[in-house]
């Protein structure tokens, strides 16, 4: 055995068994049973069975011994360090044990297989950093993942997802153009300079010649009048020219492409004809329907927008006008609704339930039994006489004790009576023997009570004077009517009608058609709460919230198979400061029962009555609601400023 395995063997038994066993099911230490750099006198002259390498490969240089008992120790160490599922310390020594024995394959095979569980756990605490709202610390663990394995495509779709999620959380302008244009129009290229005309003749050729002056092609529409018209103007560039030009002969010009254009006379029909018209659809969302009615009014009577389209279900608005009087309307709409202020509705929905039954006391006996002693023995014992003759057979009673005969029935079990299991008051004597049983007593101690509590917190962000709407509960069908067909008439086919040659299809088809299905018509209620909100900022910074309410239950009765509804509701104004917080607490129901067990009279008593049998029942369930507005935007005070500031002075003399 070399120096060297020896060594090795040394360092390896100091190593705990169980660890080393596991160890060895994680990464196979080939080096406890082989030396990377020793070899055997016989390896030395053996001739080797492959050929050798190629002069240029470039040779491992063997380590030294102290750095190859250096790098077991550090890969034993790691090995701890793994188990402990500390990776990237492991990974840290494992690198540097794989720089110590480039040569021995285990320690970059144990790099790889650290460096891929520092890798998952640092993307399993990214991701718990995520849904926990830590986003610095998300990044920084997938930054240290990335960095420990740069090409690794899981911790880049990480990162990816969160700039994605950066970018989602940026705010966008309330009216943003979400969609650019097809295509605009091309450009009009005029010649540049100053020209001069001076031209008496038709408007036909006054038009021609002054657009070619500037290299432009003009295309004169049949509406312009073939007058003769003057024309007298001096250095004067291209949208001069035109400007006078088309003062003069009363028309317009739209560009056609780069060298084109069509002149036509100014008129509202002619504008409407050959001015380019776009498509827009504004999207109008948190608008009710009667504001997105008003803002369609204003396209059409400030804007002169003819062709408006207002859709209440989507809040969209669709408009065909040409570009210039869109881009008006779109600054327009966006200086008023980025001057719309807004209300964030913090809200929270408590609901208490409580339900208590309570049932102590005692319960003296409700009747009293009387019985003649004689006969009820007689009875009993004429009942069981086949066991009395094996009592009497057996020795264990004489045939006249007939009270040892009874007892021992009695105490066997095999005769049992209601009137002996409570005790005897004996009167009397002879065969008038008489007795008194009285009805069992009950003492009752017993307490059930259970309570329960719901929360929801919800958060509403509302423009001014926009409602919002919660409704929490479940939908109950209700059955209203049903319907099927009226008639069960079938057109005459022999065979199928009839009996035609077969006698069993008539039957099957008086079968089919007595059999008329009725199909029921379900509505759908909603049960349980529905609020809705409606916040006012005023000029104060105060927010009016007009609150709505409605609680729908079912009553537990019927009528004529439909459910009866409870239904609660509550309507109201409150004004509050921005942060104060308003409850509004509804009683859902609330009962209570009281019931005594005892004995006439005697637990009518003051005082005694506490001790007899009572079962009193609770039971209440209460909403509360609580509302915080804050004004997440005050763009501008509401209400009315005076029209002149005046400045009130002494005058000194």
């Amino acid at each position: 055995m070399t120096q060297s395995r020896k060594r090795a063997l040394q360092y390896a038994s100091v190593i705990n068994t169980a660890t080393a066993a596991l160890l060895l099911c994680i990464f196979p230490v080939a080096m406890l049973a082989q030396t990377s750099g020793a070899v055997s006198p016989a390896q030395k002259n053996s001739t080797p069975a492959v050929a050798p390498a190629p002069k240029a490969a470039k040779k491992i240089k063997l380590p030294t011994g102290s750095a190859r008992r250096r790098a077991i120790k550090l890969y034993l160490t790691a090995g701890k360090l793994y188990l402990n599922a500390q990776f990237e310390e492991a990974l840290a020594d494992y690198e540097q044990a794989a720089k110590l024995d480039p040569g021995n394959a285990d320690y970059q095979g144990a790099v790889e297989v650290a460096r891929s569980h520092a890798v998952t756990a640092l993307i399993q605490q990214a991701a718990k950093d995520h849904f926990a709202g830590n986003a610095s610390g998300a990044t920084a663990a997938l930054e240290r993942a990335q960095a420990l394995d740069p090409k690794n495509p899981e911790v880049t779709e990480h990162l990816y997802e969160l700039a994605d999620d950066a970018a989602r959380a940026e705010p966008a302008p309330l009216y943003a153009q979400t969609a650019g244009a097809l295509g605009e129009a091309p450009p009009l290229l005029a010649a540049s300079g100053v020209r001069s005309f001076h031209l008496h003749t038709d408007q036909h050729q006054l038009i021609d010649q002054v657009f070619k002056g500037f290299g432009v092609t003009a295309l004169i529409d049949s509406s312009v009048l073939d007058q003769r018209t003057r024309l007298d103007i001096d250095e004067a560039d291209f949208a001069t020219a035109a400007r006078a030009l088309g003062l003069v002969t009363d028309t317009f010009y739209v560009p056609l492409d780069s060298h084109r254009v069509v002149v036509a006379r100014d008129t509202r029909e002619n504008r409407r004809e050959f001015t380019r018209q776009e498509m827009e659809t504004v999207y109008l969302s948190g608008l009710s329907s009667e504001e997105l009615t008003e803002t369609g009014n204003l396209a059409r009577n400030v804007f002169g927008i003819q062709q408006v389209a207002t859709d209440a279900s989507a809040s969209t608005l669709t408009l065909h006008a040409a570009p210039g009087t869109l881009d008006d309307f779109n600054a327009q709409m966006r200086e008023l609704l980025q001057g719309r202020d807004q209300v964030m509705l913090d809200m929270r929905i408590i609901q208490v339930a409580h339900t208590s039954d309570r049932n102590t006391g005692l319960q003296p006996p409700q009747s009293i039994s009387a019985f003649n002693v004689y006969a009820e023995e007689e009875s009993i014992l004429n009942a069981n006489q086949s066991l009395v003759n094996e009592i009497i057979s057996s020795g264990l009673a004489s045939p006249g004790d007939t009270l040892a005969i009874l007892g021992i029935l009695l105490a066997s079990g095999q005769v049992s009576s209601s009137l002996f299991s409570n005790g005897l008051a004996l009167f009397g004597g002879g065969l008038t023997q008489s007795a008194l049983s009285p009805g069992p007593a009950t003492f009752t101690f017993n307490l059930n009570t259970s309570d329960s509590r719901a929360l929801d917190d919800i958060q509403l962000r509302l423009g001014d004077n926009e409602a919002g709407t919660i409704k929490e509960g479940t939908k109950y069908p209700i059955q209203t009517a049903t319907y099927g067909s009226a008639s069960s008439g079938l057109p005459n086919i022999p065979g199928l009608t009839g009996a035609g040659a077969s006698g069993s299809l008539s039957s099957l088809l008086s079968a089919a058609a007595s059999a008329v299905p009725e199909i029921p018509m379900i509505q759908y209620q909603d049960l349980g709460l529905t609020l809705k909100v409606t916040p006012k900022v005023l000029r104060s910074d105060e927010v009016a919230l007009t609150v709505d309410m409605t609680i729908d239950a079912l009553s537990g009765s019927f009528v004529n198979g439909n459910p009866i509804l409870n239904n609660q509701a509550f309507s109201g104004v409150v004004t509050l400061k921005e942060g104060e917080t308003a409850e509004l607490v509804s009683q859902l129901n609330k009962s209570e029962s009281r019931a005594i067990s005892g004995s006439p009279g005697l637990s009518e008593i003051p005082g005694m009555n506490d001790i007899t049998d009572k079962d009193l029942q609770k039971s209440y369930s209460t909403l509360l609601i609580v509302m915080t507005p804050h004004i997440v935007r005050a763009t501008q005070s509401a209400g009315h400023t005076p029209a002149m500031i005046v400045e009130k002075s002494e005058m000194t003399p």
